[in-house]
């Protein structure tokens, strides 16, 4: 019988081991600087409780926040009523806008994100028994709200095109906005005069003094009349 053949074991084995790289390329990088990418139309963790079907929040306090453009030069703001907008919606609302504005130079700013989810139970089931699987994910939008920013060598007439086509695909009914236009609270806008200050003022003066005031009396020496 031939002896066995020990070849790897010892200093024959360690040659052979790879050994880790003290250097790196110049490519690679230990930690990053950059912020990581978000995606507006799916969170990144999923809920750990089911989201109730809630309203959009109106502001009754004097807020106008979400209302002007902030970010770019134009923009796309709801006018109608509030609604809750599915990702897909919005997905293709971004998408007509990229179609409309193929080869230009731009920067589009979403103002809203995609993040309650919407669960739904089958056909045919009974009341009752809890509030279903996930079916997808949307966003409440108030009345009001900007949702869609554009920033670039625009022409005006060629943002306000792609948002009327953005917006022909999308529930509900939209205005096109510039940046430097009035913001509005509740359902007004702040134009013509028309203040945060005045909107907060009491519609009607009460006076302080409740009680009645005595009729005036006649002069003196002055005879009735018959």
């Amino acid at each position: 019988m031939a002896p066995r053949l020990n070849i790897f074991q010892g200093r024959q084995l360690d040659s052979l081991r790879s050994t880790p790289s003290t250097t790196l390329p110049a490519s690679a990088r230990c930690f990053s600087t950059t912020s990581p990418s978000f995606n507006w139309l799916v969170p990144k963790h999923r809920e750990k409780r089911k989201s109730q079907k809630g309203r959009p929040r109106m502001p009754t306090g004097g807020s106008s926040r979400g209302t002007t453009v902030i970010w770019g030069d134009y923009g796309l703001r709801m006018k109608d009523h509030d609604r809750r907008v599915s990702a897909d919606q919005l997905k293709i609302g971004y998408e007509t806008i990229q179609k409309r504005l193929r080869g230009m130079k731009y920067k589009f700013y979403p103002r809203v994100a995609a993040n309650i989810g919407v669960y739904t139970s089958g056909n045919e089931q009974r009341m009752g028994k809890g509030k279903g699987k996930f079916d997808y994910w949307a966003a409440r939008v108030a009345v009001n709200r900007i949702i869609f920013e554009l920033k670039g060598d625009l022409h005006e007439k060629v943002a306000r095109e792609a948002f009327r086509l953005a917006a022909a695909k999308m529930p509900g009914l939209y205005e096109f906005v510039k940046k430097g236009d009035p913001p509005i609270v509740g359902l007004t806008k702040l134009q013509n005069g028309v203040t945060l200050e005045s909107l907060k003022r009491a519609r009607r003066e009460v006076p302080l003094n409740s009680e009645k005031k005595n009729p005036p009396s006649s002069p003196e020496g002055s005879a009735p009349s018959q």
